[in-house]
């Protein structure tokens, strides 16, 4: 479900495809409901062992993240830090992880390439980037630590489902169409720096 509330674009899951339609790059949104940190050897088992994700993350959303964890009483934690991870390392794994676990929406740092574009809009996905060095406003935002799975690769890679309120500001870097933010404003960004390059050239005789 999408809905604007107080200005702005909040996404509430479960999200469907058709959520996602009027969902462009450089949007600015906020989740509320279920993320699941998922981040490199989570992704491996699903890709290359083939092993079924024990968190239902269809039509809910993931985050690329390593968390600091706060242990409670009767198996219970606190979500102490949680700043996101480069989602480039997960890259050579998110067509074949997107196609075997539904997930519709993918949040990490930094910018991702063809085969996110691809998953995204083949399947009806996004990937969003959460701004660094904000993982204690982030850990705020978690609600609560629903579960926790695949316990045995330590805390980082562990799966910690959260409920989560208005988590974000989430810029849309791949939206469900395959646009790429990053790679759009590359294009851009090299074309304004030659046009400068040029014209200084030519008041600048020895820049080549």
């Amino acid at each position: 479900m999408v809905e604007i509330r107080d200005g702005k674009k909040i996404l509430t899951t479960p999200i469907s495809a058709e959520d996602l339609k009027d969902i462009h790059i450089g949007d600015i949104v906020y989740l509320t409901g279920s993320l699941t940190t998922c981040r490199d050897v989570a992704h491996r088992r699903v890709v290359e062992e083939g092993r079924e994700i024990p968190v239902n993350v269809r039509n809910n959303a993931i985050l690329h993240a390593g968390p600091i964890i706060r242990p409670l009483v009767d198996d219970r934690f606190e979500m102490v830090s949680v700043g996101p991870t480069t989602s480039m390392r997960m890259e050579k794994f998110e067509y074949d992880f997107v196609k075997t676990t539904g997930v519709r929406v993918i949040v990490g740092k930094g910018g991702m390439k063809g085969n996110t574009e691809r998953a995204c809009k083949e399947f009806g996905a996004i990937h969003c980037v959460f701004p660094a060095g904000n993982a204690v406003v982030a850990a705020v935002e978690v609600e609560e630590i629903v579960r926790a799975e695949w316990r045995d690769l330590g805390m980082p890679e562990t799966l910690w489902n959260c409920r989560v309120k208005e988590f974000g500001p989430l810029i849309v870097s791949i939206d469900s169409k395959g646009r790429n933010y990053f790679e759009e404003k590359k294009v851009e960004y090299e074309q304004r720096k030659n046009e400068q390059v040029e014209l200084i050239s030519k008041q600048v005789g020895f820049i080549k």
